[in-house]
């Protein structure tokens, strides 16, 4: 079947071509996409010259959106909605004298494929015009990642993390050169800006081969300049009692887990669609509970103490934890929405293993557990069923983790639940509890409306006037609660 048949812009990129005497090529991961049977809606074209007034012709005519990229480079994005799909295409000014010589500035092998567009004329098919100067193909056919030239990492040093999402996303190994490299010019990494670190660190973490890709990351030194934060994490000891591995390869092992617990719960449309969704921002949550892995002890190296008979603690390292997970999420620059997500999944990531210390969690523990997770509630407990099965310590036991999975996944099946039901609407407010009691605005009046709520979630309070009932006591035994303190 004739090319442009199955994609009618390129053929009006191809005519605004001719009209304006310039050559355009479709260059890069389309056609990277397309030989791979995967074709998306992105395309990138090399234009000989003024590719930003080719892209505002190309705009006006689909009666699609001009956005500015690179001034200086000459680079635009035209976006169009239709369909319910969004089409982008990328124009940009070649970097070089000649074509050819634009080509050997790219990142990869396999993102060097391209095809003039005035060859397409006609039934031609897209396989009859591929270029192909840089043996791409064959890498596409070995599944490598091979570096264009040495000199692709200077030129922008986010191709060193950009080689790992590709190795991520297509299922591809990184050739030995191009990793030998990376390993030697690491640093480089540092001068990228984070917004640009963050996309290419998401779209590792998106995958199913993200603990894989972020062990291969760690190995060659880039994980920690992708996020530096971890390196205290390094050299802090906890094998033994529980944990059969220190902390940092603690870390990795649990988003393997997870990556497990992800497979096992597949079926399961309710957690699906909470993965797959998002607290804001557009980065899925499942993405967001392998950082999260990745952070969750990283409080333990500054709470590291030794106590009677030489036992390890790291009391209060979630909340240590919380706080470094606050700048780490800042730094990345995710949205405010994303980075409370994140700090709740490791601030109560404890939780869940606190309520399987009994045969049977009470119902007042599992209500206080949904209430302070909230939304994150189901995130928390696939969480801690992932750090659980990275712990296998001389002391942890076959039936204290098949316990301990069937609280997470209960409290899963309870946050769900939950979702489904009414409403909840409270027996009284604030108003009602200061103009019964006759009290002003104060903390104290929020205290009561808390643990009111609890007992009627519970079953204990079912009507307005227990309600109040149960604020006056409340009331009446908070002063001497202070005398007490």
């Amino acid at each position: 079947m004739p090319f442009l048949k199955d994609y009618p812009q390129l053929q009006i990129i191809r005519d605004i071509a001719r009209r304006r005497k310039v050559s355009v090529r479709l260059v890069g991961g389309f056609l990277r996409d397309y030989c791979l049977g995967q074709p998306k809606k992105d395309f990138d074209f090399a234009v000989e010259k003024d590719a930003l007034a080719f892209a505002r012709v190309f705009a006006r005519q689909i009666k699609g959106a001009y956005v500015l990229l690179d001034q200086e480079r000459g680079c635009a994005r035209v976006v169009k909605k239709g369909g319910g799909q969004i089409w982008t295409f990328d124009f940009a000014d070649l970097r070089a004298k000649s074509f050819r010589q634009d080509l050997a500035l790219r990142d990869f092998t396999i993102n060097t494929l391209s095809a003039d567009l005035e060859q397409l004329s006609g039934p031609r098919k897209l396989e009859e015009v591929l270029a192909d100067y840089k043996n791409g193909l064959k890498d596409l056919r070995a599944g490598r990642i091979r570096r264009v030239s040495t000199r692709a990492f200077r030129d922008d040093p986010l191709r060193l993390l950009r080689a790992f999402s590709l190795s991520a996303t297509l299922g591809f190994r990184i050739a030995a050169q191009t990793l030998a490299q990376i390993r030697r010019e690491s640093n480089r990494l540092r001068s990228v800006s984070y917004e640009r670190i963050r996309d290419e660190l998401f779209k590792v973490l998106e995958t199913g081969r993200a603990a894989a890709t972020l062990k291969a990351m760690d190995k060659v030194a880039l994980l920690d300049k992708v996020i530096p934060q971890i390196k205290v994490m390094y050299n802090c000891k906890q094998r033994g009692t529980y944990h059969h591995l220190d902390v940092w390869p603690h870390s990795l092992e649990a988003v393997v887990q997870f990556e497990g617990v992800v497979a096992q719960t597949k079926d399961n449309p309710d957690v699906v669609a909470y993965l797959d969704g998002s607290p804001g921002g557009g980065r899925s949550r499942r993405a967001l509970i392998k950082l999260a892995l990745v952070l969750h002890d990283i409080g333990k190296p500054q709470t590291q103490r030794i106590e009677g008979k030489g036992r390890m603690t790291f009391y209060g390292h979630e909340r240590v934890g919380r706080d470094i997970t606050n700048s780490v999420a800042k730094m990345l620059k995710i949205s405010t929405g994303e980075r409370h997500a994140l700090e709740d999944m490791v601030l109560w990531h404890l939780r869940p293993g606190y309520l399987s210390n009994f045969k049977k969690p009470g119902e007042k523990a599992i209500y206080r557990y949904l209430r302070d997770t909230r939304e994150e509630a189901a995130a928390v407990a696939l969480l801690s069923l992932a750090d659980q099965r990275a712990t296998r310590g001389p002391l942890t036991t076959a039936a204290d983790q098949r316990h301990h999975e069937r609280v997470c996944l209960d409290l899963v099946k309870r946050y769900f639940d939950k979702k489904k039901e009414k409403p909840f609407v409270r027996l009284v407010n604030g108003h009602d509890v200061m103009k019964h009691l006759r009290l002003p605005a104060s903390p104290l009046i929020g205290k009561i409306l808390t643990e009111v709520a609890e007992q009627q979630v519970l079953g204990r309070v079912t009507a307005k006037k227990e309600a109040l009932e149960l604020a006056g006591k409340i009331a009446a035994a908070a002063p001497k609660t202070k005398m007490k303190n």
